[in-house]
């Protein structure tokens, strides 16, 4: 069967530099900067994660949606109902 997440790399390549932007927040609150200086960087980390989590549901949409509906999945529509949901809160 072939991969049909074609931004999946990417993903990855997202998440690995998220977990190392989360670790340096993490090392700065040890070191004990500044308040402010870590909610801006938390900030980042969320709009980063919130980027990565559209990529996925790009990923979702153009591969595993569109391979569910030509093999006449219905249920992927409630699936895909259900994961938007928890993403955006």
């Amino acid at each position: 069967m072939p991969d049909h997440h074609k931004h999946r790399k990417q993903i990855e390549n997202r998440l690995a530099k998220i977990e190392g932007h989360v670790r340096s927040v993490k090392n700065m609150t040890s070191e004990g900067r500044d308040c402010g200086d870590l909610l801006i960087q938390i900030a980042a980390i969320r709009s980063a994660l919130d980027s990565c989590g559209k990529l996925i549901l790009k990923d979702h949409l153009e591969g595993c949606v569109v391979e569910a509906v030509k093999d006449g999945d219905e249920s992927v529509i409630d699936k895909l109902n259900d994961a938007i949901d928890k993403f955006i809160r």
